[in-house]
């Protein structure tokens, strides 16, 4: 039996995607990280605004509103990464392909190597 969240999977489709259980922790394990990340952040960001707040004096709410943004920020980045290396995992463990990620290279060709060229009407551009 898997669980996805408060969810669990029926066997018959458990049994269909061996790779379900694998994926389910890998997710677990990626909003676990995040939220420590953000638990972390707003700690650490905490304590270095304090720090700071010695030779810069300003309001405990924005010393807090900053932590809070910062590790919100930092949080989604590490969950949507963690989350990218589980989907590739799910597609390698389904199709036993790993995505291609590398951007897409365009080619820049010069002028001179175009040489003549047809529109979709048939004219000749040179």
């Amino acid at each position: 039996m898997v669980n996805l969240g408060l969810t669990r999977v029926d066997d018959k489709v458990a049994a269909k995607h061996p790779g379900l259980e694998s994926y389910a922790a890998c997710q677990s394990h990626a909003f676990m990280k995040g939220t420590g990340t953000f638990l972390l952040g707003i700690a650490g960001l905490f304590t270095l605004q304090k720090v700071i707040q010695r030779k810069l004096p300003y309001p405990l709410q924005w010393n807090l509103l900053i932590s809070i943004l910062a590790s919100s920020v930092g949080s989604y980045a590490v969950t949507r990464w963690e989350t990218q290396k589980c989907s590739d995992l799910w597609l390698l463990l389904e199709t036993g392909k790993v995505p291609d990620r590398s951007p897409v290279k365009v080619s820049h060709q010069t002028e001179e190597s175009k040489g003549p060229q047809k529109t979709k009407y048939g004219d000749v551009i040179e």
